[in-house]
């Protein structure tokens, strides 16, 4: 679980982690998860279509019980 409340930008060296992440837990068999995205990160997160291989959640809270 990643926390991206202190994260307000995000560019393609993010996105790139997020994949190399993304790819790591799995081959780890474990899973990914991002809680408490910013609106404009959202926006990117969207647009590139990691929101679909990296659930985000509104808090830490419910990206750790999901």
């Amino acid at each position: 679980m990643a926390d991206f409340r202190g994260v307000t930008f995000m560019d393609s060296s993010g996105i790139n982690v997020l994949i190399f992440a993304h790819r790591a837990a799995q081959d780890a068999e474990g899973w990914l998860r991002l809680a408490g995205v910013r609106e404009s990160v959202q926006r990117v997160l969207t647009l590139v279509g990691i929101d679909a291989l990296v659930p985000c959640h509104s808090t830490v809270e419910e990206a750790l019980t999901s």
